[in-house]
């Protein structure tokens, strides 16, 4: 392993740098291997690292931005704040002064992921992801698992099942999830997570983690939600990849409206508050047009000399 690698860290899901969920780039990874992808991200130590792969323009107009997302311990096929967080990178380099909305295409392991960019200003997003520019990626359409009973994942979780008012189900966008509903916003906030449990509950579930959703409507009618995930001991700040199967779990079970933008806030427990914007269309009995947005701001860049 020799050479310079260039990379940038945003924090994602938010306007206000030191919230949301941090996010590692490597702005051109050509000339990484897997196992050194692995190694910097094992070394950037956040809940995922990018590398941007470039390629020829002719390829990319037709196959996409080519990127692969790490975590500390594996590469993920897909996953939410690292799509969006390169995605909006991507536009703050490549954008015109006058463009006001563009859209950019990520080739990941999962598949193509297009995101939308709207510009809040014609100066914003210039060189560097600045939070005045919003993107919203469209995700893979949902696939519906099975459903659980309430009191066996009440009993897992540490909670009454009557705080569980509508179906737990598994929905995946690219990557599956435990949608548990939480009736009460305290019961989420005060939840006691018992790793160890929940663990030994999800090896015989295609999924890896509980995604805890608390949806109410507030006031003029607006759907608004909270939302928790734990993971390798820890807990997320903002699980965009989540979001997408939240927002069609939501659209599914006519807790939301067919293209619907409903708020999703998490990370407020962790003192990282995140805010994702997610909707869905309902075609038919198809639940489809999945969609999770939100800003980004950079934060700080560096320089990786190896060898």
């Amino acid at each position: 392993m020799s050479g310079t690698y260039e990379f940038v860290q945003l924090d994602v899901f938010t306007k206000t740098p030191l919230t949301g969920n941090p996010l590692a780039i490597f702005t051109d990874a050509r000339g990484l291997d897997d196992g050194e992808m692995q190694a910097l991200a094992r070394e950037m130590n956040l809940s995922e690292t990018t590398f941007i792969l470039p390629r020829d323009p002719a390829t990319e107009a037709q196959e996409g931005k080519k990127v692969r997302i790490f975590t500390v311990a594996e590469e993920l096929p897909f996953a939410g704040h690292p799509t969006l967080g390169t995605a909006l990178h991507l536009y703050a380099r490549a954008a015109p002064v006058s463009e006001q909305s563009t859209e950019i295409t990520l080739d990941l392991k999962a598949g193509k992921i297009p995101v939308r960019f709207t510009a809040n200003s014609e100066n914003a997003g210039r060189n560097r992801v600045d939070g005045q520019v919003f993107g919203e990626m469209r995700q893979r359409d949902p696939e519906f698992g099975v459903t659980f009973s309430r009191e066996e994942v009440a009993r897992v979780i540490g909670i009454a099942p009557d705080e569980i008012p509508w179906p737990i189900q598994i929905v995946s966008t690219g990557l599956p999830f435990v949608i548990v509903p939480i009736r009460n916003q305290e019961t989420l906030a005060n939840l006691n997570f018992p790793h160890a449990q929940a663990a030994e509950f999800l090896k015989s579930t295609e999924a890896r983690s509980f995604y805890f959703l608390c949806p109410q409507r507030r006031e003029k009618d607006r759907l608004e939600a909270t939302a928790r995930m734990f993971f390798y001991g820890g807990e997320d700040p903002a699980t965009g990849s989540a979001a997408g199967c939240a927002a069609s779990w939501m659209v599914q079970h006519g807790i939301a409206n067919s293209d619907e933008q409903v708020l999703i806030r998490q990370g407020v427990e962790i003192r990282r508050p995140s805010e994702m914007y997610v909707r869905a269309t309902r075609d038919g009995q198809r639940v489809t047009n999945v969609r999770v947005g939100g800003y980004a701001v950079e934060v700080l860049r560096g320089t990786v000399r190896l060898g």
